[in-house]
C-alpha cells in the first residue's frame, strides 16, 4: 500500500492539522553534519521552501535549535506563505539569554549569539513563547510543546507551573494544542496521568530499530486520545547508514555492537525485499493508530524530496511479516 505524505490528521478537537510528513527544524538551524559541514542560510532557505511546495504543511522548531537561528529562519520562510495553510510548533522550557563567551551575531540572520538556560516558570515559559513568536513574526503557534525538562530532571517543575502556564496559553488563544518533547517516554507517560495533552513529540522510541514506546507508552495515547509526532525516525543516522563495519550513529551517540547488529539485520531484510531501508524506517512508525506524523530533520531540498519519495516507496507486506518473524519489530505492530 502506498502511504500519502501529505495526507493531514486532525489533532483531537483542537482543529489543528498535521500532515503525515512535516518537517524537523534541527538541521535548517546549521547544526554540523557527520562531514563537519552545517547547513548556510540560503541552503536553509532552500530546503524550507521546497517543503511548502512539494505539500508539506507541519513544521516543527525551537529556541534551542541554533539558539534562535531555526525560529528566525522558519519566519523567513512562513512569513510569504498564508497563515491558515500550515502549522507551527515551537518549543519552551529554555531562555535564549546573552552568550558571554561569544557575544557576536549570526550574520546572515542578524541576531546575536545565545546561550540557553532552563526555566519552567511561568513568567519563563510566557517570555519564551513571545520571544519565538516575535522571531516568527507571527501571532501565533498551532501546537507548543514543553522541551525536554528531562535534561536536568525537572519533573516536578514540569507539573508546578510549566503545564499549568502551557493550558493558560492555550485558554487565551496563543496556541492551540499543548504538549512536551522528547527522547524517553517514560516522562511523558507520568504527565498523562496529570494532564490530558493533545499531543507529545517522542523522538526516537518509536522506529524501525527502537520500539520501546511500543507497549505502554502508545496504548496510553490512544486511551486518551493523545497524537504522536515521531521525531528522530533514522535514530541519529543508523537507519540511514550504508556501511556497518563503519562507526554510525544511535540516540546522539556511537552505536553499541548491539544496535548495529540489530540495523544490520533489519537492512538485510529491506536489501532481500528491495526496499531502502529509509523508506521502512519512515513508514513503520505512521502505521500506528496513534502516530499522527513522522518528522525527519532535512538539510537541503533535495533530501525534502527524497523523504516524500521514500514515504511514497511500496514496502511489501512480506517485508514486514518477515521483520517480525525474525524478532526485528514487535509480531502484533500495525504495519503499512
Amino acid at each position: 500500500m502506498q502511504m500519502n505524505p501529505f495526507e493531514r490528521v486532525v489533532i483531537g478537537d483542537t482543529g489543528v492539522e498535521v500532515t503525515r510528513l512535516g518537517l524537523g527544524g534541527v538541521f535548517v538551524a546549521g547544526r554540523d553534519h557527520d562531514d563537519g559541514s552545517i547547513t548556510g542560510y540560503d541552503t536553509a532557505l532552500a530546503t524550507l521552501d521546497r517543503a511548502y511546495e512539494i505539500g508539506i504543511r507541519y513544521f516543527d522548531t525551537a529556541p534551542f535549535y541554533g539558539r534562535g537561528r531555526s525560529e528566525k529562519r522558519f519566519g523567513k520562510m512562513l512569513g510569504r506563505r498564508p497563515r491558515e495553510s500550515f502549522t507551527l510548533s515551537t518549543k519552551v522550557g529554555r531562555l535564549l539569554v546573552s552568550d558571554t563567551e561569544d557575544p557576536g551575531v549570526w550574520a546572515e540572520d542578524g541576531i546575536p549569539h545565545f546561550a540557553a538556560k532552563f526555566d519552567l516558570s511561568r513568567d519563563g515559559i510566557r517570555r519564551s513563547i513571545e520571544e519565538s513568536l516575535e522571531r516568527h513574526q507571527l501571532s501565533h503557534a498551532e501546537i507548543l510543546y514543553l522541551h525536554d525538562p528531562d535534561v536536568e530532571n525537572l519533573e516536578d517543575e514540569a507539573i508546578r507551573t510549566a503545564f499549568p502556564a502551557l493550558f493558560e496559553l492555550k485558554e487565551e488563544g496563543t496556541v492551540k494544542a499543548i504538549g512536551t518533547g522528547m527522547n524517553q517516554w517514560e516522562m511523558p507517560f507520568r504527565f498523562l496521568q496529570e494532564f490530558a495533552l493533545d499531543i507529545i513529540l517522542l523522538a526516537g522510541r518509536y522506529t524501525l530499530l527502537d520500539q520501546a514506546a511500543y507497549h505502554e507508552f502508545l496504548p496510553e495515547c490512544e486511551k486518551q486520545g493523545t497524537k504522536v509526532v515521531t521525531g528522530g525516525p533514522f535514530n541519529s543516522g543508523i537507519l540511514t547508514a550504508t556501511d556497518f563495519d563503519k562507526p554510525a550513529w544511535f540516540n546522539y551517540q556511537q552505536a553499541s555492537p548491539e544496535w548495529l547488529d540489530k540495523a544490520r539485520a533489519l537492512k538485510a531484510v529491506c536489501q532481500r525485499h528491495g526496499v531502502d531501508m529509509k523508506a521502512a524506517a519512515l513508514q513503520f512508525p505512521l502505521a500506528h493508530p496513534a502516530v499522527a506524523c513522522v518528522i525527519p530533520g532535512a538539510a537541503s531540498p533535495e533530501q525534502v524530496e527524497q523523504n516524500a519519495a521514500l514515504i511514497r516507496t511500496d514496502c511489501s507486506a512480506d517485508l514486514w511479516a518477515e521483520m517480525k518473524h525474525e524478532g526485528l519489530i514487535p509480531l502484533d505492530a500495525p504495519t503499512p
